[in-house]
């Protein structure tokens, strides 16, 4: 027992056949067991929300030594809680979300579900981290996130995380980087979300989409500017969202 490997458990919104992914576990596959339970299919924007009336299936894509690849049909919060039920003999001493197509910063990080993976590993009280590219290429090159990707799972690995607590890292679109930088989430906004079409047979219909806006751009404290300027941003994220600060200003209310 004294001598056995951690157990690394991956999951992403992108899909178990994603590049991302697959560069994840070519990155960090010395470093332990790597169990993989992914979407079959591309899941972005689930945040962290979990299938409660379609049932779920799980399938075996591929093994090899150290390596098991299993996808699911439901969410990424689904891949990590039927993992942990019914795939892991033993808690994972680590869950990672991603590498994920496109960034995760700011409020982006509400929506994601590679961050919903995180989430759910954090509130299983398991160290916990999400790791994104600026690139929404399906062949996005990521070579450049390795060497600092391996020290953040190595250092996550030997010194964990706070209970509540998991990181969230963003990775600009850069073939090297400026620097690391520990940051907050900006303040933006999402507008121009809905585009309103008409079909030939008679009815509306609707994409969601959107332009982000971030609201503070000179505020060098924030993952826009990190990555604006070529930094890689880490944002410590808790799971507790109570608003500490309003607890004085309430006491006053009548009720």
């Amino acid at each position: 027992m004294k001598n056995m490997k951690p157990l690394i458990l991956i999951s992403n919104d992108d899909g178990y056949h994603s590049k991302g992914l697959n560069s994840l576990i070519d990155m960090i596959s010395d470093f332990g067991e790597i169990l993989v339970c992914a979407p079959e299919s591309a899941r972005s924007g689930f945040s962290t929300a979990f299938s409660a009336t379609e049932p779920l299936r799980l399938k075996q894509r591929r093994k090899r030594e150290g390596v098991t690849v299993w996808s699911c049909n439901g969410t990424p919060v689904d891949c990590v809680k039927l993992a942990l039920s019914e795939l892991c003999t033993r808690m994972p001493d680590m869950v990672i979300g991603g590498i994920n197509h496109g960034d995760n910063a700011s409020v982006n990080s509400h929506y994601s579900g590679t961050m919903g993976v995180t989430k759910e590993g954090c509130m299983k009280y398991i160290p916990s981290v999400a790791f994104s590219l600026c690139d929404h290429r399906d062949d996005a090159d990521f070579e450049p996130l390795k060497d600092i990707i391996r020290t953040i799972t190595e250092k996550v690995l030997k010194e964990g995380l706070p209970k509540g607590v998991c990181l969230n890292v963003n990775f600009p679109l850069a073939e090297k980087f400026n620097g690391v930088k520990v940051c907050r989430m900006a303040k933006g906004t999402w507008g121009n979300e809905v585009v309103r079409s008409h079909h030939p047979r008679g009815y509306d219909y609707y994409w969601l989409t959107g332009e982000y806006t971030n609201d503070e751009p000179e505020s060098e404290d924030t993952d826009n500017w990190a990555l604006t300027h070529g930094y890689v941003a880490i944002t410590p994220t808790t799971i507790d969202v109570t608003a500490y600060e309003m607890f004085d200003k309430m006491k006053d209310w009548k009720f």
